[in-house]
């Protein structure tokens, strides 16, 4: 192995992308790492979207509806509560044998398990089964989730040409925006049905359509090189034998800053995708709006903010590109934190089209603009022998804090108000302003060698390399 302080040039990943079999490679990545995560993004926000409004009335006791919504969603929130598990199991196994068998095993556990969600029954078939199946279901799914984006997210940032690292690294997040943009489209269109077919069969078609993508994921990854900077660490011996003492030992401030930059990203996200349209749509007894807003009108938000997702996931990559992740990263943070109180005021008025804007706002530009950035961040924080397991501990255990709990927490939170804008904007301001503070506690990572074994935070800040290196954190 390299020393610790090998310049940028000698890493295999800074090849000029004009080179045939380099090239020919970066695409293969992008295109695998895309349609995993479009896989990903598709069942988990096509799960949140038919928690508010589906599996609440189908997996649940009716007696009570507001605890069928509850119940749904703690049933949402069991998957991040799997993913960190996956994710420390499956980044020990990506550090130790490689990216690419990795993101193979993830792409059939996590695909498997949702579309066999689409061939569960009903409460009212089994009665408490139900909910006992789409819990193990649901368990699955986050065990193999844990690993996937974490998986995305390295073998990119390590294939990436260094000087466009941000840029290459979000283009296979454009998948995210795609899948969580097809699961609203479809969402959409079953949404147009009777209510009694949508409750009975119509729900189950996307799952089990899913099954598509999972073919097409596999077929792609086996096809698939390893990264090379893992051939880098195999080549000279340096691969880790105990990736998870290293990140006690070594990698925690990684680990922890990271999870403070996701706050607010992951949390927004599955704010705006999922407690806004149970907040706008529900009615009845304890209802949070006097005139709700029809469930099929409310998603068109979450359609157009991923459709902007497209183009501001690879635009805020590139400018990080140009002026730093940490700057890219702030204006996202601060964005979120002082738009929290107008978007909750306005979808507290109950107009349709007032709705769409501020959800899509919300997760096209709030959430997106610390996307962005975040893809090539993340793996620059932390060193070659245990860059997996950082990037998945810092991205999953924040999935538990922010997106877990952002449904449960969320929808608990209006139900004890009785429909309280205020408490949910307050709680996304919280949030934010987190994640605001982490982005003045990490390094500029912008152009970091990532064959480097140490975490950047680990750096002294008076280290300096020829064109690339900027800053870097103190021990």
């Amino acid at each position: 192995m390299t020393d610790a302080h090998t310049p940028a040039q000698a890493n295999p990943a800074a090849r000029p992308s004009d080179d045939p079999e380099y090239a020919a490679n970066l695409r293969r990545a992008t295109l695998a790492s895309s349609v995993g995560s479009a896989l990903e993004y598709f069942d988990f926000a096509l799960y949140g979207l038919m928690t508010a409004l589906v599996f609440n009335v189908l997996f649940f006791d009716q007696t009570d509806p507001a605890v069928g919504l509850v119940g749904a969603f703690a049933i949402y929130g069991v998957g991040f509560v799997a993913r960190p598990i996956g994710g420390l199991v499956f980044g020990i196994l990506g550090d130790r044998l490689g990216r690419k068998w990795v993101l193979v095993v993830t792409i059939v556990l996590m695909g498997g398990a949702s579309t066999a969600i689409g061939l569960l029954p009903t409460y009212e078939q089994v009665g408490l089964l139900a909910p006992m199946l789409l819990v193990l279901m649901r368990i699955l799914q986050g065990f193999g989730a844990g690993a996937e984006q974490a998986g995305a997210t390295v073998l990119m940032a390590e294939y990436a040409p260094v000087a466009r690292r941000g840029f290459f690294s979000a283009l296979p997040f454009v998948g995210i925006q795609a899948g969580t943009l097809l699961a609203a489209l479809v969402f959409s269109g079953i949404a147009l049905l009777p209510e009694e077919q949508l409750l009975s069969w119509g729900w189950r078609v996307p799952f089990l359509g899913s099954f598509v993508l999972i073919l097409v994921a596999l077929f792609i990854r086996l096809r698939l090189r390893e990264t090379p900077t893992f051939v880098e660490l195999e080549q000279h011996d340096q691969i880790a034998e105990r990736p998870l003492r290293e990140i006690f030992t070594r990698g925690l401030p990684g680990v922890i800053t990271g999870i403070g930059l996701r706050m607010a990203e992951n949390g927004g996200s599955y704010i705006f995708q999922n407690v806004t349209l149970a907040f706008v749509a529900t009615a009845g007894a304890g209802a949070f709006l006097a005139s709700p807003i029809d469930r099929g009108v409310a998603t068109w938000g979450v359609t157009v903010g991923s459709l902007i997702g497209i183009f501001s996931v690879p635009l805020t990559g590139h400018l990080s590109d140009r002026f730093g992740r940490k700057a890219v990263y702030r204006f996202g943070a601060v964005f979120m934190l002082l738009y929290a109180f107008p978007a909750w005021y306005a979808l507290s008025l109950g107009i349709g089209w007032l709705a769409i804007a501020v959800i899509a706002i919300g997760i096209g530009v709030a959430v997106n603009s610390m996307l962005g950035p975040q893809c090539a961040m993340l793996p620059e924080l932390f060193g070659n022998r245990h860059r997996y397991l950082g990037v998945a501990m810092a991205r999953e255990i924040s999935a538990v804090l922010a997106g877990g709990l952002a449904g449960v927490l969320g929808v608990w939170l209006l139900t004890l108000t009785d429909g309280t804008w205020q408490v949910m904007a307050l709680y996304v301001a919280t949030i934010a302003a987190i994640t605001t503070a982490a982005t003045f506690l990490v390094p500029e990572t912008r152009g970091r060698d990532l064959l480097r074994i140490e975490d950047a935070v680990r750096i002294s800040t008076s280290e300096e390399h020829t064109g690339v290196i900027i800053t870097e954190a103190r021990a």
